[in-house]
């Protein structure tokens, strides 16, 4: 008696078109979740274990508890063995290891940390 067949119609077309409405929905998301999450976590995986097989002999690395130590034997393709003192040595797995550290590296941004606590420390006495 109120509703027109019009408007009966119309809802009835709105409810189909919500059904691929939603599917096109779940995709775009799922694309988007692809190209801002999943793709590139995977391309971070990979070369992390591009990294782990490069190790060899004399790099120096940090393993996942923080620990800088230098390769003694690589040859193991599981396990590493590294030096984290003078004559300490220990086994470590190849997957425990974070990083290769490039040793001059370190060495300048230590200078160039000191050098501006230098500065710092001579601006306060002024």
């Amino acid at each position: 008696m109120f509703i027109s067949p019009a408007f009966a119609q119309a809802g009835e077309a709105a409810a189909q078109g919500s059904v691929s409405g939603s599917i096109f929905q779940l995709v775009l998301i799922f694309a988007i979740f692809y190209f801002l999450l999943i793709r590139p976590q995977q391309k971070k995986i990979k070369q992390h274990e591009i990294m782990l097989n490069a190790i060899k002999k004399g790099d120096t690395v940090i393993t996942g508890g923080g620990i800088y130590a230098k390769v003694v034997n690589a040859e193991d393709p599981i396990d590493l063995t590294v030096e984290i003192a003078d004559g300490i040595v220990v086994k470590v797995n190849r997957g425990t290891i974070r990083d290769v550290v490039d040793v001059n590296a370190v060495a300048a941004a230590k200078k160039e940390i000191k050098a501006k606590k230098a500065a710092n420390s001579n601006k306060a006495k002024k």
